[in-house]
């Protein structure tokens, strides 16, 4: 009989908010060519010469701004998760970052030594599919068996963005808020260039041709590699299960990097538009992260509110992720003990 154990990955973090930690991360981060997605050569002088002089010192500021005493918000709720979940399961578990530590290669080398264990369950945290986080995490498992000749099968935990488990965590997470008084929900996903939706087209004739084209009106094989279809159907499912109408609710993206045409509209200038239309209060959801990080803490609840109040706006609330509670503790557990067990590698 096969043994499992679970791999939960997540992206990451710099060991500390300093500036050679924070530039070690990035360029681990950036150079990365899932990430980048360009030729190695184009992508070093674009790191090196552009990137990396300047933006370690900004994104160290605003790593200090959200470190705590336990360290990294994202490493330390990632850990937390791991601790309300293990003993919910019955087979060993760990918590693996994509950039930083703890590494994939080292969780995985100290799973594969456990007596026993032949499977690995691996489960990127991410809900919806990305070549720079959900292939980039499997690539990394998949390099770190194989160059170390590991006697052990890699399955692999798909993309749960409409996962009706996952929907009902969301909604319940934001019922308090949802229950008091607001103008308007935005939806802030975390943003992607559009040439990688174009890449990730297995079609290669679908993403981006049409104004319809991540809609289920227009079916698609594209639409299980598409991001933007699948965060628009997360919003899609949330926004169902929590009763909301059409002129309540609009989807954004944030944390845009370089010059590259990225997703629109923006969360900065969705902000700000809200707020000259007359929305005083509203509510920010980011579903694309289930654990608070950088991009929720200090660029949502930091200076995304700061742009609203700048704007005229009035109250922005911000609705945290699923961290480690309750609905996405059992989810995560209902999932694993759900999950055939097999000697196949996917």
């Amino acid at each position: 009989m096969n043994k499992r154990a679970v791999l939960l990955a997540n992206l990451g973090s710099p060991d500390a908010p300093e500036v050679p930690k924070v530039r070690k991360y990035l360029k681990q981060f950036l150079m990365d060519r899932y990430v980048i997605q360009l030729p190695w050569l184009l992508r070093a002088l674009i790191v090196n010469l552009f990137v990396l002089p300047k933006r370690p010192y900004s994104s160290a500021e605003a790593y200090r701004s959200v470190w705590t005493d336990n360290g990294s918000p994202l490493v330390h709720r990632s850990h937390e998760l791991l601790k309300a979940l293990t003993p919910k399961l019955d087979i060993p578990a760990a918590i693996a970052m994509r950039y930083g530590q703890p590494s994939i290669e080292s969780q995985i080398k100290q799973l594969a030594s456990m007596e026993g264990i032949d499977e690995i369950l691996f489960i990127p945290l991410y809900p919806h599919y990305a070549d720079s986080t959900i292939t980039t995490s499997i690539k990394e498992a998949q390099r770190v068996i194989t160059e170390n000749n590991l006697a052990v099968s890699l399955q692999v935990f798909k993309p749960f963005y409409d996962n009706p488990a996952y929907i009902d965590a969301l909604v319940n997470s934001a019922r308090t808020a949802l229950s008091e008084d607001f103008d308007h929900v935005l939806f802030s996903y975390h943003g992607l260039p559009e040439s990688h939706l174009s890449k990730a087209d297995p079609t290669g004739n679908h993403c981006l041709k049409s104004e319809n084209c991540c809609s289920l009106s227009s079916p698609s094989a594209a639409h299980a590699t598409c991001y933007r279809h699948q965060v628009l159907r997360t919003t899609e499912c949330f926004v169902e299960k929590a009763g909301l109408t059409g002129d309540q609710y609009t989807v954004a993206y944030q944390s845009r990097l370089g010059r590259a045409k990225w997703l629109e509209p923006s969360t900065e200038h969705t902000l700000q538009k809200l707020a000259r239309e007359g929305k005083k209060k509203i509510l920010v959801l980011c579903p694309a992260f289930v654990t608070d990080c950088l991009e929720t803490l200090e660029e949502i609840d930091m200076q995304g509110r700061e742009t609203f109040l700048g704007a005229g706006g009035e109250k922005l609330t911000y609705i945290p992720c699923l961290n480690n509670n309750d609905d996405w503790v059992d989810c995560l557990s209902s999932w694993i003990k759900a999950y055939p067990i097999s000697s196949t590698s996917n």
